[in-house]
């Protein structure tokens, strides 16, 4: 109910005091009735306008609403305010009222005003002393609660008005910001923190990460922009292989194998891993590390150009490659089995033309190892260098006559003449007289590396001695040496 009561000393009811100067307002409301009909247009203007402050009263007290009518009305008729209203509409404050300046009281509480108070409109109410603003819903402002206006009356001018900050309500929210939100902000934090040390510690700091060999499925999701299939570069039933970009920038080489296997071939899995992991050689492919989810299990290795010693060989696209550029090759492989037989005796390896992959200098690169429970056989390894090695040097069209497993190419290569096998030679490549000789003398010790019996093999020592001596020598021999074909036969006599 909207409840107006003030006392204006200066100013009288000319018609309720015509001839005499009557006391207060309020003294003379109390001889007033309200005339006829008052109650059933006061229940008309409420079913008409039910937003009126004096319809929500409930009983209606219509000699309470008469006399607050007759208030509003003298102070509206006093302000001289032709836009002055004899009843408040819900919202902002009823600024005109402040147009009678000689106040002294003024209650204008319970109205369910809004918004902030015309603090600047009190200030020529100097005979003001007596305020009730309590019961509203005005804009809470700190910078409103500074003010004079507010320390001008107590507190109880503003009971509930919203007006005044409720420094205990403050308070208990600090409290609460304390001992709950600080705590929940640290949980926040740490979960935070371990989801990036769990599932992202590439994310982190580079002072704060650590050599990883473990990759989790966040990472790898990551690299392949979601396993996207354009980053889909190999698949079959088992595994797909993808090609992805670490955060750091490295390219990498993502194997993911979609079968299901045991625990304790998973254990074996992850041990074999951490093996390669730690294999160091500028001639092997990098296994960076693996993982392992719910769905599948993976192998990260460094990315490398798609091209094998097999494709080199026989490209028809290219030139073929000299005899320098073979023996650079077979000085790369045979370094690289040194380091293996001293520092890693347990990993066995694959060696042939289509499992070593070449980079752009023409680094040899073994891509396939497994680890074993026993150390590697050495004559083994050296049986298949001697296959590589012949490989590289003959012409891949003889093979044609002892097409088979490589256990058929080591027969067929044991029962051949030497002087045959000299034949045999590359003849694409254009070779000089101590080239001729030279890849004679490496026919002669592939041949040796294919013996059965292990002591008539050469040792791995000797073998990387004498490729060493030839790579040197192609290191130095004269671009303007003479050279032969295939087709010239000057130097088929020759003895090795």
């Amino acid at each position: 109910m909207a409840t107006i009561s003030a006392t204006c000393y200066l100013f009288i009811l000319s018609w309720l005091c015509p001839t005499t100067l009557c006391g207060t307002v309020l003294e003379d409301l109390k001889n007033l009735h309200p005339p006829p009909k008052f109650n059933s247009t006061i229940i008309t203007n409420c079913l008409n306008n039910p937003s009126l402050r004096y319809c929500n009263s409930s009983p209606m007290n219509f000699d309470e609403i008469f006399k607050f009518t007759i208030v509003a009305s003298h102070l509206c008729n006093e302000s001289k305010n032709p836009n002055c209203i004899e009843s408040f509409p819900k919202g902002n404050f009823p600024i005109d009222v402040l147009h009678c300046t000689q106040i002294h009281d003024l209650d204008l509480s319970i109205n369910e005003f809004s918004g902030d108070i015309p603090i600047q409109s009190f200030s020529p109410l100097t005979n003001l002393t007596f305020l009730n603003l309590s019961y509203n819903c005005f804009s809470e402002s700190e910078e409103q609660s500074d003010s004079q206006f507010f320390k001008r009356f107590n507190a109880s001018s503003f009971l509930h008005s919203g007006a005044l900050l409720d420094h205990r309500k403050f308070f208990t929210l600090k409290v609460v910001i304390l001992f709950v939100g600080f705590p929940m902000l640290v949980i926040l934090m740490v979960i935070f923190l371990a989801w990036l040390c769990f599932q992202r510690p590439d994310l982190l700091p580079r002072k704060l990460q650590r050599r990883r060999t473990t990759f989790t499925p966040a990472i790898l999701n990551a690299a392949t922009s979601g396993f996207s299939s354009r980053n889909l570069v190999g698949k079959s039933d088992v595994v797909h292989i993808y090609k992805g970009f670490l955060r750091d920038g490295t390219q990498v080489k993502i194997e993911m194998y979609w079968d299901e296997i045991s625990r304790e071939k998973y254990k074996k899995f992850v041990e074999e891993c951490k093996v390669l992991s730690e294999l160091d050689h500028k001639n092997i492919v990098r296994v960076l590390g693996w993982c392992k989810s719910r769905k599948f299990r993976a192998v990260i290795t460094e990315w490398r150009r798609e091209e094998n010693v097999e494709m080199w060989l026989l490209s028809e696209s290219a030139p073929p490659p000299p005899w320098s550029h073979r023996v650079k090759v077979l000085m790369g492989v045979v370094e690289c089995m040194r380091y293996l037989q001293k520092e890693w005796p347990q990993v066995d390896y694959d060696l042939n033309t289509n499992s070593v992959l070449l980079t752009q200098d023409l680094e040899p690169l073994i891509s396939r190892f497994r680890v074993v429970d026993h150390n590697t056989s050495s004559t083994r390894n050296i049986c298949k260098f001697g296959v590589f090695m012949l490989e590289v040097i003959l012409n891949r069209k003889g093979e044609e006559k002892f097409e088979g497993d490589a256990d058929g190419f080591i027969k067929h290569m044991r029962r051949v003449d030497p002087e045959e096998l000299h034949q045999m030679i590359d003849e694409r490549m254009e070779l000089s007289e101590t080239s001729f000789h030279q890849a004679k003398q490496a026919i002669s010790l592939g041949l040796m590396c294919i013996e059965k019996s292990g002591s008539e093999q050469p040792s791995l020592a000797f073998i990387c001695n004498s490729i060493a001596r030839a790579y040197k020598a192609t290191l130095v021999l004269p671009s303007a040496n003479h050279t032969r074909s295939h087709a010239d036969n000057r130097f088929r006599g020759h003895k090795t």
